[in-house]
């Protein structure tokens, strides 16, 4: 299915059709913009009523059923979309509550504009800034943005930063350590802590150049205040949300709709958070990278990883896309990504602008007789577990589908 291009819906006459909708199907692409927007839009129909389902889909594709409206989230597909190309979706979702009739919670769309690569009060975002600031909800201070009052779990986990310690919880209590920071960190505090991982993502052995700019986002964070949030930053709530679009979307979806979210809402965010960080890294930690004329591939092997030694580990493939994504940002000097677990038949790739990536990996995938997915700045493909035959996918089939895309891109 190709990706569309057309512009961002009017909130207006999206509100209307949901307005007088029996019944809304709401489906999501599996990014934290996404499903900010679809929790936005699930909780101003809640307000007003009106029945929905939200679900959450790396290639989503709109049923609306015999009476209900379908509503896609994050790309352009059916007849009522909100594409999330050229402004974060969150921002549009928003401004669709906001007309009807509801009073949308502004940290979570100023947490999915942060998922979308974005900066809070830019890219249509000044309406939820503004109701932010208005609120006294959020204050700007130095520091890094991190999801957790406690530093050292925080950043080791964080997917906004990449630095030497990143997936290593004990290096990064160390390296914490030797700034001496107090057990509650003031506004130096938080300065002394900023210059460590700005200097640390730059000066990494193998860090790009794109790195010292990417981590900007990460820094000067804005600090959610008193209950407005169940996370410290913004842009913690930010990572949060990414990470359970991939590895829990049910919890994500949760939490982005729930007004007050319960403690066991928010341990159950930290822990998949926690555990999709630390596998990234940790991926990304042993790959072998090779670069290519455009991209960046770094082979990892997470398929049966078990960070937790029990029955109830992450799925280490959740964590491809957010490999992808740190390579790119961190670690490419390409301007795509490409993360490839040729044991699991699976590869992810991210790009720095919108280049079609989505219908690059669907035509690559469909030269190998793969399924291929994405937007416009990502994408990815699987191999079947079995194909036609019966026979079992063996690693020439992504690494044909891997030379499919490089040569697409």
């Amino acid at each position: 299915m190709t990706e569309a291009t057309s512009a961002t819906p009017a909130p207006d006459a999206v509100a209307d059709v949901l307005a007088d909708a029996p019944f809304v199907r709401l489906v999501a692409t599996d990014d934290g913009d996404a499903v900010a927007a679809a929790g936005l839009i699930a909780a101003a129909l809640r307000a007003v009523d009106t029945p929905f389902q939200v679900r959450v889909a790396r290639d989503p594709v709109p049923d609306a059923g015999d009476d209900a409206v379908a509503l896609t989230v994050g790309a352009d597909r059916g007849p009522h979309a909100i594409p999330g190309a050229g402004r974060p979706a969150s921002t549009t979702a928003f401004a669709i509550a906001r007309s009807l009739g509801a009073d949308p919670d502004p940290i979570v769309a100023l947490a999915g504009v942060v998922a979308a690569g974005s900066v809070p009060g830019t890219d249509g975002s000044g309406d939820a800034m503004a109701a932010a600031e208005s609120s006294e909800s959020i204050r700007r201070r130095p520091g890094v943005a991190l999801p957790t009052a406690d530093v050292a779990d925080g950043l080791a986990a964080s997917t906004l930063v990449r630095t030497l310690y990143s997936g290593d919880p004990e290096a990064t209590s160390e390296a914490l350590a030797a700034l001496g920071l107090p057990a509650d960190l003031d506004d130096d505090a938080h300065r002394t802590l900023a210059s460590l991982v700005a200097v640390d993502v730059a000066d990494a052995e193998d860090a790009s150049d794109r790195a010292a700019s990417t981590v900007e986002r990460a820094l000067r964070p804005y600090e959610t205040v008193g209950d407005a949030s169940p996370f410290e930053t913004v842009g913690g709530y930010a990572d949060v949300l990414d990470a359970l679009a991939r590895e829990a979307p049910g919890t994500g979806v949760a939490l982005a709709l729930a007004a007050d979210p319960s403690d066991a809402l928010r341990t159950a965010a930290l822990d998949a958070w926690r555990a999709h960080g630390l596998a990234a890294h940790r991926a990304l930690d042993d790959a072998t990278t090779g670069r290519y004329d455009g991209c960046l591939v770094a082979r990892v092997d997470r398929a049966g990883d078990d960070l937790t030694g029990g029955d109830d580990a992450p799925d280490a493939l959740a964590a491809l896309p957010t490999v992808a994504r740190l390579a790119r940002d961190f670690r490419s000097p390409e301007p795509v990504a490409v993360a490839v677990d040729e044991s699991a038949g699976e590869l992810a790739a991210a790009a720095t602008e919108p280049v079609g990536l989505g219908d690059a990996c669907r035509s690559a995938a469909s030269e190998v007789g793969a399924d291929g997915w994405g937007t416009t700045d990502r994408g990815g493909i699987a191999v079947d577990a079995d194909d036609t035959t019966g026979n079992s996918a063996t690693d020439g089939d992504i690494t044909s589908a891997l030379a499919a895309l490089r040569e697409a891109l």
